[in-house]
Order: C-alpha cells, then structure tokens, then sequence
C-alpha cells in the first residue's frame, strides 16, 4: 500500500456511513470465502465500462491482505469515488471474528 491511499483499519469500519464493500479479488478466492453482502469486481475488471458503482457512497475497498485493494481504491479515486481501502484485507477481517460465506451462505475461507 502506498501512503497517498486512504485506508482504514477493521476496527474503524464502523465510522463510515453505510460504505459500499467492494471485493477484488480473483473468482476462486471470493468463491472459497467472502464479507457478507459485498459486491465482487475482480480488480483487472474495474475499468470495464460495464461496471457501475454508486457516486453517492464511500466504497470500501478489500482484497485478501490489502494490496490489491489499494491500487482499487487509488483506481477509483483518481475517477472521483470516495473510495477506501481496507488494511488487512479479508484476513483481518476474518482474525477480527467477522462472518466468512460463500454464496449458498455456508461457512467460508480466505485463501
């Protein structure tokens, strides 16, 4: 992650007001395990032109550790989204004792 995204930490999400949750990382990865309600972009599909994001909402940026997220949430950011990235990613989110599902609503992993 460089300094110039603005990221925070798991413990803060709470602080931003109704974010959007945006996971990029690959299909199998958000396959074996994600955040509940999030919305999946693989982050090589971001500048698809297809792909509609809400202006009016911050987006939260996550990805397994946070690296990956950070260059979306610099992506998208240099388009005019309110976006940031989570430190930590999926991993932290997990350690953090929130829920991990996969799409029928059983018990995920990251990977």
């Amino acid at each position: 992650m460089t300094d110039s995204v603005p990221s925070v930490t798991i413990g803060d999400v709470d602080d931003l007001v109704n974010p959007v949750l945006l996971d990029v990382r690959e299909q199998d990865e958000y396959d074996a395990g994600h955040a509940p309600d999030v919305t999946f972009i693989p982050l090589g599909a971001l500048a698809d032109p297809s792909v509609v994001l809400p202006a009016d909402r911050t987006i939260l940026c996550i990805c397994r550790v946070g690296g990956r997220s950070a260059q979306a949430t610099a992506f998208l950011r240099d388009r005019g989204f309110d976006a940031v990235n989570l430190e930590g990613g999926m991993k932290a989110w997990a350690a953090f004792g929130l829920d991990v599902v996969r799409d029928d609503g059983s018990h995920g992993q990251v990977i």
